[in-house]
This record gives C-alpha cells, sequence and structure tokens, in this order.
C-alpha cells in the first residue's frame, strides 16, 4: 500500500473500513461488478435480445428492464428454475418442484459467511415453511483445504439437512464450480447471503442473481448496503449498526426470520405481481449498476489514467 499510486476497495463500506484501519493512507472505492453475458441464464439472455438489446453495448441499459411485460420475465425465470431443479434432482434425488419458493446459497465456505444461519433457530426455521409458505433450500460452495472452520461449516449444514428430511427439502450440491454457479443464481427466487459485518469485502454471487431477475436478501455489508432499496430490488437483514459483536447473530437469524415468515414468500405465493416488480427492479436497478462493464469504465476513469 505504501508504494501504490492509487489504493481503493471493492465496495464502499470496504473503502471506509480500509480506511478506518490504515487512516495514514488514502483509500478509494471502486465496488465490484460481473459480466452480464456470462452469467445470465440462456432464457434471460433471450429476454434481453427482445426487449433491451442495446444492453450488449451498454449494460446501463438494463434499466430498461422496469417496461419488460411481468409475465415475460417470471416464464423466463420459470425457464432458469426449472433446469435448476432438474439438476438438483439429478444430483441428490431430493425431490424439488418447481413451483415452490426456493432459496439459494453459494459460495466460499468459511466460517464469517454464516452459511448456518437459516439454521439458527430450526424450530422457527420449520414454522415459518409451514406459516408463510412451503420453502425448499439449495446450498452450494467448497471450503479451502486448509479451512478447517468451513469443513466444519459445511458438515453443521449436512446435519441439519438430515435432521429435516421428510420436512423440508434442502440440497447440498457438491462439485460447485462455475457452471453450478451460473444454473443456481438464475434458477433460485431468493439469495440468502448472510456475512458476518463488517467483514465482507464486496460479495458479488448477490450481482449475478440481479442480473437474472432473483432478488437478494442479505446482511447490510459490503456491496448491499449501495444495492438495497428495501422491498424495491430485495431485502435486508437486521440493521446496518457498523458493528461486530458475536451477539448479533442470534438478532440476524430474527430478522432472518422474520422476512421469511412475514414478508417475502407471502409476498410470492399471494401477490406475486408484487414480486414480479421486485424481480425487475433488481435487474433495472442492480443488474444495470453492478456489472463489469461500469466496473472496468471507474478504474480506467479512477485508477488506470490518473
Amino acid at each position: 500500500m505504501a508504494i501504490s499510486v492509487y489504493v481503493h476497495g471493492v465496495a464502499k463500506r470496504h473503502g471506509a473500513i480500509s480506511r478506518q484501519m490504515f487512516a495514514q493512507h488514502k483509500v478509494d472505492s471502486i465496488t465490484n461488478g460481473v459480466h452480464v453475458g456470462f452469467w445470465t441464464a440462456p432464457a434471460i439472455q433471450a429476454l434481453y435480445d427482445r426487449h433491451i438489446t442495446a444492453r450488449r453495448e451498454d449494460n446501463a441499459r438494463l434499466r430498461y428492464a422496469l417496461g419488460i411485460p411481468r409475465h415475460e420475465v417470471w416464464a423466463a425465470h420459470q425457464t432458469a428454475k426449472e433446469d435448476l431443479v432438474r439438476v438438483v434432482n439429478h444430483r441428490t434425488g431430493v425431490g424439488m418442484f418447481s413451483n415452490v419458493f426456493t432459496l439459494g446459497f453459494a459460495r466460499r465456505a468459511t466460517p464469517y459467511k454464516r452459511a448456518d444461519l437459516l439454521f439458527h433457530d430450526v424450530p422457527r426455521l420449520f414454522a415459518l415453511h409451514h406459516a408463510a409458505g412451503p420453502i425448499q433450500i439449495v446450498y452450494a460452495g467448497k471450503a479451502h483445504p486448509r479451512d478447517g472452520g468451513g469443513k466444519d461449516l459445511i458438515r453443521h449444514i449436512h446435519e441439519h439437512i438430515r435432521a429435516l428430511e421428510g420436512q423440508i427439502s434442502i440440497a447440498y450440491l457438491e462439485d460447485y464450480d462455475m457452471a453450478l454457479a451460473r444454473r443456481m443464481v438464475a434458477g433460485v427466487d431468493l439469495w440468502l447471503n448472510t456475512p458476518q459485518p463488517p467483514l465482507e469485502a464486496s460479495g458479488t454471487s448477490g450481482m449475478k442473481a440481479a442480473m437474472n431477475g432473483v432478488p437478494q436478501l442479505s446482511i447490510l455489508d459490503g456491496r448491499w448496503l449501495e444495492g438495497c432499496i428495501e422491498g424495491v430490488t430485495g431485502w435486508a437483514i437486521g440493521n446496518d449498526n457498523g458493528t461486530n459483536s458475536a451477539d448479533d447473530r442470534a438478532v440476524d437469524a430474527q430478522s432472518l426470520y422474520n422476512k421469511l415468515e412475514t414478508v417475502i414468500p407471502p409476498l410470492y405465493y399471494r401477490y406475486q405481481d408484487r414480486y414480479m416488480d421486485v424481480m425487475k427492479h433488481a435487474i433495472a436497478l442492480n443488474g444495470s449498476f453492478f456489472n463489469t462493464e461500469r466496473m472496468v469504465d471507474q478504474y480506467v476513469r479512477k485508477a488506470y489514467f490518473r
């Protein structure tokens, strides 16, 4: 850092935290982005080709997704979802259905990402599964070979899967790679992100989901502080209090359950037009910004040609 001409974080919050850690240095921020063409499912690509052809030259044109008819967005999403359900059932035999509200969680397995937060209060999870509408959950992710905590996390999730067998459909997909990631970010109905703040630098998986019209439910950390408009582009877990306390786990879990019990699946099952509007806003507001085209442009202007 001392010999760098330009130093930056990969999200605004990451830049702010870095400035606190290294007060003697000037730290800017350039928020990460993902490649629209690579991360969108074929059915979503075809949808864009019908309605937003100019997005290939200008990703910001994805803001016009607000004008795409709801039923076309839903049909394209269902095609991607059916593809994912086929893969899940073929690999695991769990027996998932394309008409059931589906949560997705896939990333590197390491303790601070708290992939098991959803199981903090299993009776509460089971209760909301019956009260709010049925849910099914698709997990994936590998731990670094030397990350014992990450491996323990995966084992812990598998224990919950076995305990809930026959009650809630949950799959943990093995051999997680980019091909599987592309299916997951497009095929679930809600992308889940539960890191322990302020440890999430950026978080790109939710960006990939947004490109496919999949909203996010996430802790307010990393780039989600820039992308979350509550009930418009997705939903927040907890509040942005800037703390990093072990006590927050229980608080965050209760916020997660509250959103699933009273807000998100009820919207999906009872007010589907409104859920489709959130899907369209995820594309128009998040997809149009959290892309590599915007990111590289900022690198050129702020970092490369100073």
